[in-house]
């Protein structure tokens, strides 16, 4: 099962209406963290749906670290009894994130994976980072749609931050915003060679060694995007 943020609204319900079982049924066994859950056989039989639903949510589940597949074993409880219900809970009670939330939260990440990118990059990440700006900038100047090579750019300086959770993160936001891309309003009046330019800037930064001023040019990057944001939450609050 492939992890999405931005999941069919039918398979959330039906991850959600099974998860839910699960959660009734750990309780009433009054499970602990170690118990073993019941196969994915018996819990379709139990609950009455097909075996690769009861894979989904339980991946999902697993995603989320509140229970682990072990190899031959099974899948057990990962958390004890109380914290699961709690995190459960929120599981089920999440929406499908909006562009704005996603960029919000892709404009935060890479503030600080920049940063880290500049301190620890090494001659490798930077000629992949530089590979990634030539193929954006091969697309961009010749009118090619561009955004697949520049979301690349900055998943190769992600890498570069030596972090691997912001490089998971990164490419769990990647799929959804170039689902939801609000391209003609936010890119609306960019000029080719400004564009290119802030790009080389952050490139330029990493290259120096320079943390601030990676972080500098990356918030520079993001201003336009981060002005729309901002202006459709004002707006959203009006109405």
């Amino acid at each position: 099962m492939k992890i999405s943020l931005i999941d069919e609204n039918s398979n959330r319900i039906m991850q959600n209406v099974i998860i839910c079982n699960i959660k009734d049924f750990i309780n009433a066994k009054n499970l602990e963290r170690g118990d073993k859950l019941p196969s994915e056989r018996i819990m379709s039989e139990k609950f009455g749906v097909k075996r690769n639903h009861i894979r989904e949510a339980i991946r999902k589940l697993e995603f989320y670290g509140v229970v682990k597949s072990m190899s031959q074993s099974g899948t057990i409880l990962a958390v004890g009894l109380v914290g699961f219900n709690g995190m459960v809970n929120e599981i089920i009670a999440l929406d499908t994130p909006s562009f704005n939330e996603l960029v919000e939260t892709r404009i935060s990440l890479e503030l600080k994976t920049v940063k880290l990118a500049a301190a620890r990059r090494t001659e490798a990440d930077l000629k992949h980072i530089k590979n990634a700006l030539e193929a954006f900038k091969a697309k961009i100047t010749v009118g090619d749609d561009y955004l697949e090579e520049d979301l690349l750019f900055h998943l190769a300086i992600a890498k570069a931050s030596k972090n691997n959770t912001m490089v998971s993160l990164m490419l769990l936001l990647i799929p959804p915003i170039l689902k939801t891309y609000e391209r003609d309003t936010v890119c609306e009046g960019d000029q080719v060679s400004t564009e290119i330019k802030k790009h080389e800037d952050i490139l330029q930064a990493i290259e120096a060694n320079d943390p601030e001023l990676a972080t500098k040019k990356m918030n520079d990057h993001f201003f336009k995007l981060s002005m729309h944001i901002k202006n459709i939450n004002i707006n959203e609050k009006l109405f």
